[in-house]
């Protein structure tokens, strides 16, 4: 079979935070008014896309990984790298961490580490997150933690619709309230909580919290990377990479008549339509997305094209020699 673009169907996760933005947002119809998660490009086994377009439909994107690992191009790891959600921040989520790829892999069941990033999409006024911490030594973490000094430990820092934000595992961090925002993050599940606001869940039970672990993958002291959005003037396209890690790149394509889409040549590509309309055109034929699709491209021969007028977010797979902003940033690789 030859490779073409899949059109995803996302799952969508209720959350004690969450609620109904993302079908103000996208026209989702969604399956409750909880809902804080859309995995929109998944291929966890939590949660995968189903594809809905083509000899593949109804199969998922775990599924096409496994059959057709070819797609993908030429990858080391052995799972599919990214995953791509939308987020609905209704109330303040949890002060969290995640681990890095060995910390996870030895204490996880082998699941990778998490490195996430951000861009908000929607921030009600005054609407802020959790960035970093002021601790300068573990102990002194330690110490606030155990002593619930919130206030004194956590660093905010306020946000509006546009910012971008990268979050390398180790890095102390909970979205605020009145917050949507689009995430790109190594295809992880784990989650450390070190503080939940003493919440507790629809039975009554406080939310397990994993200070132990936390502790022991805390960034010490924080190291916040300041990320430099890179803009160029394409044919059809004005193009802004925000961050290129080992991990992943993202990008943000305002496409405005015929862009070519090159890097498909060799690595596939994850696009979520924040706006408008465009064809997915390659030799083999043309995908329509719309307005909350979210699509896969893999690799094709001779590359694909992007038609219309449109507001994309395009995440590839990064690379392993591509650590210049952990370097930037003072921090070892995972």
């Amino acid at each position: 079979m030859n490779p073409y673009p899949l059109l995803l169907e996302p799952t969508f996760h209720e959350r004690i935070w969450g609620g109904t933005a993302l079908a103000d947002l996208f026209g989702y119809a969604l399956p409750s008014p909880l809902i804080g998660e859309c995995w929109a490009v998944s291929a966890h086994p939590n949660g995968p896309s189903v594809v809905k377009n083509g000899p593949l439909a109804g199969k998922t994107l775990l599924d096409v990984w496994a059959a057709y690992r070819s797609w993908f191009g030429p990858l080391a790891a052995d799972r599919f790298p990214l995953l791509v959600k939308l987020i609905d921040a209704n109330d303040d989520l949890s002060v969290q961490v995640h681990p890095d790829d060995a910390y996870a892999r030895a204490h996880e069941g082998g699941e990778p580490g998490k490195s996430e990033c951000w861009l908000i999409l929607k921030a009600a006024p005054g609407a802020s997150l959790v960035y970093g911490h002021t601790a300068t030594t573990r102990e002194e973490l330690a110490a606030h933690i155990q002593r619930g000094e919130w206030d004194r430990l956590l660093t905010r820092v306020p946000v509006k619709p546009g910012d971008f934000l990268y979050v390398p595992s180790g890095t102390v961090h909970a979205i605020g309230k009145g917050i949507v925002l689009l995430e790109v993050q190594q295809n992880s599940d784990v989650t450390y909580r070190l503080y939940d606001y003493d919440r507790r869940d629809a039975s009554g039970r406080p939310r397990p919290l994993h200070v132990d672990k936390a502790l022991d993958v805390v960034t010490v002291p924080a190291c916040v990377p300041v990320v430099a959005p890179a803009v160029r003037h394409c044919p059809g396209a004005t193009v802004t990479r925000y961050v290129r890690t080992r991990h992943f790149a993202v990008e943000r394509w305002t496409v405005h008549g015929t862009a070519a889409l090159d890097a498909v040549r060799t690595a596939f590509a994850a696009l979520s339509l924040l706006d408008g309309a465009c064809l997915v055109r390659w030799r083999g034929g043309e995908l329509l997305l719309r307005k909350g699709d979210h699509a896969l491209v893999p690799v094709l021969e001779g590359g694909a094209e992007l038609v219309g007028r449109a507001d994309v977010v395009v995440a590839y797979p990064g690379k392993a020699e591509e650590a210049a902003l952990e370097a930037a940033a003072g921090r070892a690789p995972d």
